[in-house]
């Protein structure tokens, strides 16, 4: 059983339809309809209140509907894994190329002479991590959202659920378009050719400075070549924070490969874990 068949089923129990779940959970009726006909991925429970409002309805523990979600989420990145595809062109360059300060054509050379190669790629990889970041802190400030919505010109229903896919989003496997957050929230950034050095600057006034480098702590542990392939490839390891790496580099597991790492990483994430 997956997500979609067990809440069409409990719709059908209860005589309830999509528009009834849809209302429940404050997204838009197409938003619920593309989860149930599995043409998109329920969001991640650790990302989003949609289990609560959900469960409500449904009479179904919030934990059996966040436990069906990541399940789907785990068996979708072993697909990937095994066939990843080449990762797609976003339709953001230009509000981004807007907001660079300094360099501007140079950049805009560099993305146009090797499209979404590997200096676009991690330039708006980081953009997106920084504008998550950003919403998540105020992913249930209904008058944040409101505020957002109304700049956008676009009702509070549509805008929530562009936050759901962007804290929902894995911008290793494609680049969707975010440009209703980026517009409002991004102020500026830079991007030192010599250094690799990206600044990056929000509306709130808030900076954040990002050093691309070689990682030492990589060179200290020759005995765990699947965390250093894990923690090489973006489509496994994006997202994972300071806290959640350390406990991973605690782990010694032998022969151990890159997906045990992605898979444990999930399993600390799990809504079961924090009961």
């Amino acid at each position: 059983m997956d997500f979609a068949f067990v809440v069409r089923q409990r719709l059908e129990e209860l005589h309830l339809d999509q528009r009834d779940l849809a209302s429940a959970s404050q997204v838009t009726e197409s938003y619920i309809s593309q989860i149930l006909r599995r043409k998109k991925l329920p969001p991640l429970p650790n990302r989003t209140d949609i289990y609560d409002k959900m469960s409500g309805l449904l009479g179904l523990p919030r934990e059996e509907l966040a436990r069906l979600a990541a399940q789907q989420h785990r068996d979708e990145i072993d697909r990937a894994w095994r066939g990843a595809a080449m990762a797609r062109f976003g339709p953001m360059r230009q509000l981004i190329l807007g907001k660079c300060q300094r360099r501007e054509k140079e950049i805009r050379a560099i993305f146009e002479k090797d499209p979404f190669g590997e200096l676009e790629r991690l330039i708006t990889r980081t953009l997106i991590e920084v504008i998550r970041d950003e919403a998540r802190a105020h992913a249930r400030d209904e008058t944040w959202l409101h505020s957002l919505a109304s700049t956008a010109g676009q009702s509070y229903r549509k805008m929530r659920v562009q936050l759901i896919d962007l804290l929902d989003s894995d911008p290793s496997a494609s680049i969707g378009d975010f440009t209703p957050f980026i517009e409002p929230l991004l102020r500026s950034w830079d991007f030192d050719l010599d250094g690799f050095v990206l600044v990056v600057r929000l509306t709130t006034g808030a900076t954040r400075r990002f050093v691309f480098g070689e990682d030492a702590r990589e060179r200290t542990a020759p005995d765990q070549p699947g965390l250093r392939a894990f923690l090489r490839d973006s489509r496994l390891s994006a997202g994972a924070t300071g806290e959640e790496l350390a406990i991973l580099r605690s782990l010694h597991v032998p022969g151990a490969t890159p997906l045990f790492f992605y898979r444990t990483l999930q399993s600390l994430r799990d809504p079961l874990n924090f009961k």
